[in-house]
């Protein structure tokens, strides 16, 4: 599927969706819960339904619908089959490959394309220090992992933070203490939240900062029933739209007490030019005139294609620095937005860790979405706001994490027409 998108004026309310990775975290920890939980308003989008297919596969029962409801299978896998596939989500098979290496079973583990290039070898690593015996021809999927684990020391790579938060999520339910020690940590923010369930979950553990963990061995995980937070890394886009127009946008759902890392990009945004207030029934957000400044993206790399479309229109100068993970996503994010807002006719520069913007007047073109939900959301914003048709190739990505960006968007009075590709 492609979009077609011309020049949109942008104006009204927007309700933002649960946020994926409290919703990927929610199933894990009920899936392995004694007893049945219930999700209100989890994200529905194809990683969370990924996400409970892995749970299911591991013994959970789970009902979909508008809530999710789980019954877990109290700390030991016991998986309905050998093979678990992922479709495209990264977090998904970072969680459950470390939720396997509980049990005493071999289970694969495979996904698409991209997941097959997402690097897994510091968790296999960390999980092999801890008794897991795994398998993999280059340290990616497919894969296979067999325990179970029995806690002890391991050492993990924070080149992605997922592989901690597995670690985190895991091993309260090995049957002794385990000690992590964690090197060159990335979006310290993701832990955070992974923290916040556990928390809520009354798991015992000691940390000094992000760097070292204590975590006590034979605990376990209760049921619960949550209403799952809205996610920031989807209300970027409304906010980019927003700043990048001069039109006035309410965003609805947000809870900036949450620990999410893109709530900064509110603040990235004010020190922009972005006019932001808070009210009682949520955020309005008014653009202006924006200006070129330097972002430390490390807490924030999903924000990343988003942030690079804003540059092209701010004045001045705007670099995004300090995240080399950002191409370990669904694809290399710092190439693949370079290459195509260069189609567009965007001063932009690569960077080992990020880009360099220069204002930039963009024009419209077929650009393409790289099968990455981020990518094909930050284009179809660029396609928005400059004259012409802009036509964006594997559009049906957006459901990865965000089934209803179409129609949102179509509400707050934007142009974007489904084609099919074939025609």
């Amino acid at each position: 599927m492609k979009f077609k998108v011309t020049r949109s004026h942008l104006r009204g309310e927007i309700t933002i969706p649960a946020s994926k990775s409290h919703t990927i975290r929610a199933i894990a920890i009920a899936t392995m819960a004694e007893g049945e939980s219930t999700l209100f308003r989890p994200l529905v989008s194809a990683d969370a339904l990924s996400c409970v297919d892995a749970g299911r596969e591991m013994g959970a029962v789970i009902q979909t619908g508008k809530d999710y409801i789980i019954k877990g299978i109290g700390g030991k896998p016991i998986p309905a089959c050998k093979s678990i596939q992922v479709g495209n989500s990264g977090t998904t098979l970072r969680i459950f490959t470390a939720l396997a290496a509980l049990g005493d079973q071999k289970i694969l583990f495979d996904g698409d394309d991209s997941i097959r290039q997402r690097p897994m070898m510091p968790l296999l690593s960390a999980l092999e220090r801890l008794g897991a015996i795994t398998e993999s021809t280059n340290g990616k999927c497919p894969l296979s992992i067999q325990g179970p684990i029995r806690g002890g020391k391991t050492i993990v790579e924070g080149i992605s933070s997922q592989f901690l938060s597995a670690l985190l999520l895991a091993c309260p339910l090995a049957d002794s203490d385990t000690e992590i020690h964690v090197e060159n940590l990335n979006e310290k923010p993701y832990v955070e939240i992974t923290l916040d369930w556990l928390k809520l979950q009354g798991i015992k553990f000691e940390h000094r900062g992000l760097d070292w963990f204590r975590i006590q061995g034979r605990q376990q995980y209760k049921a619960f029933h949550r209403s799952i937070p809205a996610d920031f890394s989807t209300a970027t886009f409304a906010l980019i739209a927003a700043a990048i127009t001069g039109d006035e946008i309410s965003i609805r759902g947000l809870d900036f007490s949450d620990s999410q890392g893109d709530k900064l990009v509110f603040t990235h945004l004010e020190k922009m030019g972005v006019l932001i207030k808070h009210t009682d029934n949520g955020v309005l957000v008014k653009g202006g005139s924006l200006n070129g400044i330097d972002i430390d993206m490390n807490a924030t790399p999903d924000a990343l294609p988003a942030l690079a479309v804003a540059g092209c229109f701010a004045k001045g100068q705007t670099r995004l620095l300090n995240v080399p993970q950002a191409r370990l996503k669904e694809c290399d994010r710092i190439a693949a937005m370079t290459a195509e807002l260069k189609k567009m006719g965007a001063d932009i520069k690569e960077l080992p860790d990020g880009m360099v913007i220069q204002q930039s007047r963009l024009k419209a073109t077929r650009v393409h979405g790289w099968n990455d939900h981020r990518i094909v959301m930050a284009l179809t914003l660029a396609g928005m706001f400059i004259d012409g048709e802009t036509i964006v190739d594997t559009a049906e990505a957006a459901g990865v994490t965000y089934p209803g960006f179409r129609d949102d968007f179509t509400a707050l009075g934007g142009h974007i027409e489904e084609i099919i590709n074939n025609k």
